[in-house]
């Protein structure tokens, strides 16, 4: 019997491991520098704004954040914002580079048990070198048949990823937190997409699930993994 799915691409950042909680950290931080500038709430919408806008320019990952975080500091003190408050801004996007990784719950036990029986490709986005050193903490790296560190998750991209790694997106299945990143467009390309919802999500990765997709799956987490990768087939 033709198995139908033969491979598995995972996300990383919170899906494996933890990470956007640490945004939402330094940007209470970034908060608190301008708080003589700025009311939280304003000052929340004009850094999403500026993210959104930067996203061509720098990409996803910390450099793009702590940019997007310079931007707004000078945009609302009126290019008045002292240098002091730039590096402490600086030093809070180091910090998020130097923080270590913590495992996200069933996250060693998915990958390992699905790594016995498929192929498993870990895919994501953001910068490379952050995302290397993640991949490299995490103590996951020798599971995985390949790696893919991408600017961004497109249709066009999930097809090339599984066609080159496995055996074409339509025996793929996508795993991860992001319904814009993760799932949409790895169904687009013809592969089952699942949602593993996280309760820390980036505001730029909302969209609405596809609740009519036979392949559309979604999970309270990671543990119902492979049982659901088995019922497939």
């Amino acid at each position: 019997m033709t198995r139908k799915i033969t491979t598995i691409g995972f996300d990383a950042d919170d899906t494996l491991w933890h990470n956007e909680r640490f945004f939402q950290l330094t940007q209470e931080r970034f908060a608190q520098l301008l708080a003589d500038h700025a009311e939280a709430g304003h000052l929340s919408e004009r850094l999403l704004a500026a993210e959104r806008r930067n996203l061509g320019r720098y990409g996803f990952g910390i450099k793009g954040f702590v940019l997007s975080m310079i931007e707004t500091a000078l945009e609302v003190t009126e290019q008045r914002v002292p240098g002091e408050v730039i590096s402490q801004i600086i030093a809070a996007g180091q910090d998020m580079l130097a923080h270590p990784i913590e495992l996200l719950p069933h996250a060693r036990e998915a990958v390992e048990t699905l790594a016995e029986s498929h192929r498993v490709v870990l895919i994501t986005k953001g910068d490379l070198l952050d995302q290397e050193r993640k991949l490299a903490q995490s103590g996951l790296g020798d599971l995985f048949n390949g790696v893919e560190i991408v600017s961004d998750k497109t249709v066009p991209v999930y097809a090339r990823i599984f066609a080159a790694h496995g055996t074409g997106p339509d025996q793929a299945l996508m795993v991860g937190n992001s319904m814009k990143s993760d799932v949409l467009p790895a169904i687009g390309a013809g592969g089952h997409g699942v949602h593993v919802p996280h309760g820390q999500t980036w505001a730029l990765e909302h969209a609405d699930a596809p609740e009519d997709e036979p392949r559309f799956h979604s999970l309270p987490d990671l543990s119902g993994l492979p049982e659901l990768v088995h019922r497939l087939g």
